[in-house]
């Protein structure tokens, strides 16, 4: 069980008289296995729950005996109840030490038993950065989240890498999410969601007015959907042969949007369809080199012959006088 997931289910067991498995699982996004196994967790460690079945039966725990949640700070349980973020997001969230408070003092709280296992933190470290990765520059979502929850609307200067110049936006933000390593800031502009990333936000600032997200909208529908969107959506679909040597780079690369063929296989190659958003985007076969071979559609074979003339013009030695 994590720490958050931890001090979420014992805030949800000492707040009310009685609640379900089912409530839980729904509060805390697991699955019910995963409540059962994290209520015996609590048995185990000694914390007095019990269960009881009917219609006016559930998970109760008596009053006085979990976590006191008056010693934590309201920043402490804040922190606590953001779910998911490793070490490092919560640093760059500026909460990495009041995380760590709260989970001392909810360690010293429980108690010991002869053969105590060695905490989890102390045996399993979480990185969810991409390899490579080199230093994101531009904004931090410790200087932004205070603004985001102000909940006002913002003026972004944006270097979108499909543009020749920065872009002056005003959005409306729902929030911030943490994707893969990278940070967003998820924002409404003119009504229409979108995703920026905050290593291209090159200067921002609040607007004297409340943010006008769309009714029933949260940043958890907003970033569920856009991710679903750029996972599936495309304009272009590739058909290309992959050498068997560069299949597993090609899987890490494209995810999702690489289609095997079952019944196109052999000792060289796999046969594969690639799905880009753009016709421009399959310049990200070029790395490939021969490796991939791509059989149409005609436009695709025929800008990337003309990416690949570019760049061996632009690498051509240069003629002696």
């Amino acid at each position: 069980m994590t720490p958050d997931r931890f001090f979420t289910l014992m805030l949800l067991l000492t707040s009310r008289d009685a609640v379900t498995t089912q409530e839980l699982a729904s509060a805390l996004g697991v699955s019910l296995r995963t409540i059962t196994r994290d209520l015996n967790w609590l048995r185990d460690a000694g914390l007095p729950v019990t269960a009881q079945r009917g219609r006016l039966g559930g998970v109760t725990m008596p009053p006085g005996s979990g976590l006191d949640l008056t010693r934590l700070t309201p920043g402490e349980r804040d922190q606590l109840s953001l779910t998911g973020l490793d070490e490092k997001q919560r640093a760059e969230l500026d909460g990495s030490v009041e995380s760590r408070r709260a989970l001392a003092k909810i360690a010293a709280a429980q108690p010991r038993r002869v053969h105590e296992l060695l905490p989890l933190t102390d045996v399993v470290h979480v990185d969810s950065r991409p390899w490579l990765q080199t230093r994101a520059f531009g904004t931090t979502p410790a200087s932004l989240i205070g603004s985001v929850r102000r909940g006002r609307r913002m003026r972004i200067e944006y270097d979108s890498p499909r543009e020749s110049c920065p872009r002056d936006l005003v959005v409306d933000p729902y929030g911030l999410l943490a994707k893969a390593g990278i940070w967003y800031l998820v924002a409404d502009r003119a009504q229409v969601p979108r995703m920026y990333r905050l290593e291209r936000i090159t200067t921002w600032q609040e607007v004297d007015q409340p943010r006008r997200i769309r009714e029933n909208q949260t940043l958890a529908t907003v970033a569920a959907a856009l991710i679903d969107q750029w996972e599936h959506n495309h304009a272009i679909e590739i058909s290309a042969t992959i050498d068997q040597t560069q299949i597993e780079r090609a899987r890490r690369i494209f995810g999702q949007r690489l289609v095997w063929d079952d019944h196109e296989a052999s000792a060289t190659g796999h046969k594969v369809t690639i799905r880009f958003l753009h016709l421009e985007d399959v310049r990200a076969l070029l790395p490939f080199g021969s490796a991939i071979t791509v059989h149409g559609p005609t436009e695709a074979r025929a800008h990337l012959s003309y990416l690949a003339t570019n760049l061996a013009h632009h690498y051509a030695p240069s003629p002696t006088s």
